[in-house]
């Protein structure tokens, strides 16, 4: 499909021919460096929660894919695939060794929430935003 433009200027026919060609092949590497920036922050709210150094829990925090959500966004995951994870985030009953619960309850520490809290505050988005489309225009000398 093809569509025909009348009347725009040199600045205008390239910059459609950015946003049309460009961006959709561009934008899953920006979104890629964003969550890897996610996962360095929230790894270091991580260490600083969870001083226990046993497991490899610290080790294991990863960046997922790029994928297109519900609505029509780009999504990327920030996700820690230690098996005991979601017990350090959510909390979990106390057991003694052979499996008995002792009655206790350790609450969550919930890292991975204010992690990303502490990301999308710190304004790294806008920056990288800012960064890729200066460099996008600066590449196609617009």
């Amino acid at each position: 499909m093809s569509i025909q433009m009348h009347g725009l200027t040199d600045f205008q026919r390239d910059l459609f021919d950015v946003a049309t060609k460009k961006v959709p092949k561009e934008a899953p590497k920006l979104m890629r460096k964003i969550g890897s920036k996610a996962r360095t922050k929230v790894a270091k709210k991580g260490r600083s929660l969870v001083k226990k150094k046993t497991g490899t829990y610290h080790k294991k925090w990863k960046r997922g894919k790029v994928f297109v959500g519900y609505q029509g966004e780009l999504v990327v995951r920030v996700i820690n695939s230690a098996p005991h994870a979601h017990l350090i985030e959510d909390g979990h009953r106390m057991v003694d060794h052979e499996g008995n619960e002792t009655g206790d309850f350790v609450p969550g520490k919930k890292v991975l929430d204010k992690g990303m809290r502490e990301f999308e505050s710190s304004g790294d988005v806008e920056k990288e935003t800012v960064k890729w489309l200066d460099e996008l225009l600066r590449k196609n000398k617009l």
